[in-house]
């Protein structure tokens, strides 16, 4: 693994705006970043490929582990959402995506951070944006990418195996730019394995309390939800109750119980049950204890925020008020000064390829550049 610098194309703006990039530069700084990318080995994706679907095996495990066990208040759930998390588990209804972050510098096996299992973002920059820089400036190379195909095949199972509700997928999200990128891949991909989809703003939901079912702003009934919005914010929202109460007819995509999976405090439960375990460092909720160095991270965190590696470094936020989790501090290999972070995605149950984001400073925060990478021939 290494990073080579290169110089960007003299059009990339117009290039990447044309695929549907909108969000590439930030402060003018470029978000999307041509000056360099990463070079891996095919050894290398390959265990990063063995890595991650062991490591999703391991949370799934970990997932049944808590429900089993009700320990439902590590991860600061409230109550009234856990018989449907339950009954969404024993259901087993569509979950699409996640993604993991993972440190690895080609030198030692790649080690999780954390689990982006119910919001992941940057979609479009992985499974498209980087895929059409790689066609025209290193078309002898490949990618460890089959992001998007890993997205119409999960689509077209889910169409064929009559897994989803009513033929119409609803797609909603906040009315960002990131969320209406990452909205726009998902709503492509049904559409290629033969699903229409129409997109809302989660704002635009409405409920028909006497039919007891949520609708659009068109008076038709959501059969099937893509929301890009996180399960404790929707717990928070006037209409949680009927959410709760309407699982049999409106079919949320990612499931209630990816409450679990999407929090934080998994990574004290999966160094609890898998300490042995080269994918793993260790985790607590109480305490660092015995740790050295640590991070603390609040387990409803997003994008570096409230983030405190001991002695080093510190970040700024909203969050924490749902408790944090102390996670020993693994040091980034600096690559000509910048520190990636790996993001490996999870399409259904598969590894389909990763996405990099790379800082200047030890925290990945939401100024982090997104680099493309290549495997090399």
């Amino acid at each position: 693994m290494r990073r080579i610098q290169l110089t960007p194309r003299a059009d990339w703006q117009a290039k990447v705006e044309q695929q549907g990039l909108i969000f590439h530069t930030e402060e003018d700084r470029p978000y999307w970043f041509e000056s360099a990318c990463y070079e891996f080995t095919e050894s290398e994706t390959d265990a990063l490929e063995i890595a991650t679907n062991e490591l999703h095996k391991m949370c799934i495990q970990a997932v049944e582990h808590v429900i089993t066990n009700r320990r439902y208040a590590e991860f600061g759930i409230p109550p009234h959402a856990i018989p449907a998390i339950e009954i969404t588990w024993e259901a087993d209804p569509p979950s699409l995506y996640g993604r993991f972050d993972l440190v690895y510098d080609g030198n030692w096996p790649p080690k999780m951070l954390e689990y982006n299992a119910d919001t992941p973002t940057s979609l479009l920059e992985a499974a498209v944006i980087q895929w059409k820089w790689l066609e025209e400036i290193s078309p002898s190379s490949d990618q460890f990418n089959s992001i998007w195909e890993g997205l119409v095949d999960e689509w077209t199972w889910l169409k064929e195996n009559k897994k989803l509700n009513g033929v119409l997928v609803h797609f909603g999200h906040c009315g960002t730019v990131e969320d209406e990128m990452t909205v726009a891949v998902l709503r492509d991909t049904a559409q290629e394995a033969g699903i229409p989809g129409k997109a809302l703003l989660m704002e635009e939901l409405g409920f028909d309390e006497r039919r007891c079912r949520f609708i659009d702003l068109e008076n038709i009934d959501i059969h099937t939800i893509f929301k890009l919005y996180p399960w404790e914010w929707m717990m928070n929202e006037g209409y949680a109750q009927q959410c709760l109460q309407t699982l049999g007819k409106t079919q949320w995509i990612e499931p209630i119980w990816k409450m679990i999976l999407s929090n934080k405090a998994l990574l004290a439960i999966l160094w609890e049950l898998f300490p042995n375990s080269p994918y793993l460092v260790p985790a607590y909720l109480d305490s660092p204890r015995s740790l050295n160095q640590w991070v603390k991270k609040p387990i409803l965190g997003r994008e570096g925020a409230n983030v405190t590696i001991n002695g080093l470094e510190s970040s700024g936020g909203e969050y924490g008020n749902g408790g944090f989790v102390y996670q020993e501090y693994i040091p980034i290999t600096p690559f000509d000064g910048a520190h990636p972070v790996l993001g490996s995605w999870v399409i259904g149950t598969e590894s389909r390829g990763i996405g990099i984001r790379e800082t200047d400073n030890l925290i990945t925060d939401n100024l982090a550049r997104f680099v493309p990478h290549r495997i090399s021939a």
